[in-house]
């Protein structure tokens, strides 16, 4: 009982200072160090998503008014679509590939993080690579 409250701890502090989701980290700790089969981490990973985001969502929009509803919208109706898609492709892969597949994700956003790191915008006052 206390792996995975301490890995429930750990992800919540790491997606807060580094602003990504919880499933990012979330997902390769119960596959590796929970030793979960990956289809039951998808599921598991699914429905914790669900109640840290509503959670999350009624604070924010209690606290600091800053929740776009119609943005919001778009989103939720893309996920829907995305994940139905998802399920469909995740049925026809075995764990070895879904793993593939979310260790080339997961090297996909380092590779990107650390591009971040040691670009350098043309502009010092702009945000943008490249503007």
């Amino acid at each position: 009982m206390l792996p995975p409250l301490v890995i429930g701890f750990a992800v919540g502090v790491l997606s807060a200072i580094m602003g990504v989701g919880g499933g990012f980290i979330l997902v390769p700790a119960m596959i590796y160090i929970l030793r979960m089969p990956t289809n039951v981490v998808l599921g598991t990973s699914l429905v914790q998503i669900i109640g840290i985001t509503a959670i999350t969502t009624i604070l924010q929009a209690t606290s600091n008014y800053a929740v776009d509803i119609v943005l919001a919208f778009f989103l939720v109706i893309g996920g829907v679509v995305g994940a139905q898609l998802g399920v469909r492709a995740g049925a026809r892969l075995r764990g070895e590939q879904l793993r593939l597949l979310l260790a080339v994700m997961v090297l996909a956003v380092c590779a990107r993080l650390a591009w971040g790191l040691v670009a350098h915008p043309r502009d010092i006052y702009s945000t943008i690579l490249g503007s």
